[in-house]
């Protein structure tokens, strides 16, 4: 016989889950009818809004989805993707949000390492900026207005049609968004010349909680400080940057050279991380580590590949090399001179003979889904260490990972921690970012992959910078400070906080409470404002 109970439970579940459903549809068809009122133009907003019922849902939904991790039939979706052609939209956008309860997510690029720009686990609106992507460069002064929605392909070719000679410090992955990418920081092959993007930015518009649009004059000097490396989907949502561009050769030298366990390749790591932020500022040399075929039958090594970009020509820079790095065996024929922006070609991975229209391209080349890490390094690893790596990097769960190894000093030793949110600068040799990519017809392999990573972070510890162990914002890890809840306490908060901006945290706490103290621009890691309830319960 049965419990009492037994038959009438799923009953009960699934007059939740449909309570739920009518709730939701309920709150969409009120949103939407609260935008085509808030809009001036409703027959503009209703060209750029879609909802699961249109057809085109999925594939707008897909497209600037860069992480196929959170593309599966459980990842939550949006109930509304709009996609702006004007600024009212975004005002009547976070106005209904306001109004009907939904969550903001913003999206520029989508290459969102946790997904944070496009996932929720509450009812959310995605607003997606692809269509404000406008640039307008002017030579003559140095500086260029850029929408966020701009990817920073776009960004090198429109500066390229003006000048050869003018370029901006900015990724190198060409399809990465400017909102976000610059918002957190932003490096390059320019940033020991010239530091981070977030560090070129003369200027901003954004939209606050309150629907008003803001300039640098007009938000203050506090905000924006905090949105020129604290992620400014903490603090509304950045419309445009005006940047400071920067002088480049009309030829600079690229090369790469690789080098695997049989040929000498732990040594040279090693030694690398004494001479790479010593180095001229003119010279950025970062190593790439991976697991690689081996030429004997069936076994793997590790190939470390020293990557570089020399803002001259070759035969300034071989006699550099000579007396700095002799050990690489750099010669003549490893190095090709090129314009600057050919260079970002090189470094995106295009082929020596792609067109520079490539950089217009919002599609990246793959789209694998991986898991991602960081750290920073102030004190040069044994080489034992980077036999402990090997040891790890030779297990079947790396067959695709990689370690890369980017060089501070010169200008990123100059700049104060303070003087933006991004605080990583004087006492780091390098940074590590840690990747695992695995197969997506794989349903076992995430799991597996990711505690892999999770293992390689932990073996990492004793080498890398403590208290805190340090993190790149950019670079969103929520393993850090996570419960699974979110932000809900200033002492979790301040976990990841301390790890991804030092003492700045609690000064862009101190930003968040003023511009937007009831959270609505939130995430799993947003700045959160202070509350005196943490006082209260000790948090």
């Amino acid at each position: 016989m049965k419990p009492v109970g037994s038959s009438v439970f799923p009953f009960f579940l699934a007059l939740i889950f449909s309570f739920l459903w009518a709730s939701s549809a309920h709150t969409h068809q009120n949103f939407l009818q609260c935008l085509a009122l808030r809009s001036e133009d409703s027959s503009s907003i209703s060209e750029v809004i879609y909802t699961p019922s249109n057809s085109s849902y999925s594939s707008v939904l897909q497209f600037s989805l860069q992480n196929p991790r959170f593309s599966t039939p459980a990842t939550p979706k949006p109930l509304v993707i709009v996609t702006p052609s004007r600024v009212s939209h975004i005002q009547a956008a976070i106005n209904c949000s306001q109004t009907h309860g939904l969550q903001i997510r913003v999206r520029s690029g989508g290459h969102d390492y946790e997904g944070l720009s496009y996932v929720s686990d509450v009812p959310f609106v995605i607003i997606d900026l692809i269509n404000l992507r406008s640039i307008s460069v002017d030579a003559e002064n140095g500086t260029a207005w850029v929408q966020a929605g701009a990817t920073i392909g776009e960004v090198y070719y429109r500066i390229a049609e003006k000048s050869r000679t003018l370029g901006f410090p900015a990724g190198l992955c060409t399809t990465v968004g400017v909102g976000g990418h610059f918002s957190g920081g932003g490096y390059g092959t320019l940033m020991r010349k010239y530091g981070l993007s977030a560090d070129n930015i003369i200027d901003a518009q954004l939209i606050d909680v309150k629907g008003r649009i803001l300039d640098r004059e007009t938000m203050g000097e506090d905000l924006f400080w905090a949105i020129r490396g604290g992620g400014g989907a903490s603090f509304g949502i950045i419309l445009a940057w005006k940047i400071k561009l920067v002088d480049v050769p009309s030829t600079v030298t690229v090369f790469t050279v690789n080098r695997n366990l049989e040929q000498n390749a732990t040594k040279l790591v090693h030694r690398w991380q004494y001479v790479a932020a010593k180095l001229h500022e003119d010279l950025f040399i970062r190593v790439g580590l991976t697991s690689v075929n081996s030429s004997q039958e069936g076994k793997r090594t590790i190939q470390a590949s020293f990557n570089s970009l020399y803002l001259g020509g070759i035969d300034k820079l071989l006699p550099m090399i000579q007396e700095s790095f002799p050990e690489l065996g750099l010669v003549r024929e490893d190095c090709i001179e090129k314009s600057w922006i050919e260079s970002t070609l090189y470094f995106a991975g295009f082929p020596s003979d792609e067109s520079l229209n490539v950089l217009l391209n919002r599609t990246p080349l793959i789209r694998p889904p991986f898991k991602a890490k960081s750290d920073y390094v102030q004190e040069p690893l044994p080489e034992h260490g980077f036999e402990g790596i090997w040891k790890k990097f030779s297990q079947k769960e790396a067959e695709a990972a990689i370690m890369i190894l980017t060089p501070y000093g010169g200008r990123m030793s100059e700049i104060s921690e303070s003087a933006t949110p991004f605080p990583h600068r004087a006492g780091n040799i390098y940074k590590i970012q840690q990747l695992v990519y695995w197969e997506e017809e794989k349903t076992a392999a995430p799991e597996r992959h990711i505690r892999w990573i999770r293992r390689l972070y932990r073996y990492l510890a004793p080498y890398v910078s403590k208290s805190p162990r340090a993190a790149y914002v950019n670079y969103r890890d929520l393993d850090i400070g996570s419960n699974g809840k979110g932000n809900t306490s200033y002492r979790r908060a301040s976990i990841w906080g301390s790890k991804y901006f030092k003492s700045n945290f609690n000064r862009l706490v101190q930003v968040k409470t003023i511009v937007d103290p009831a959270n609505f621009f939130k995430n799993e890691q947003s700045i959160p404002p202070f509350s005196s309830r943490w006082k209260k319960r000790g948090d």
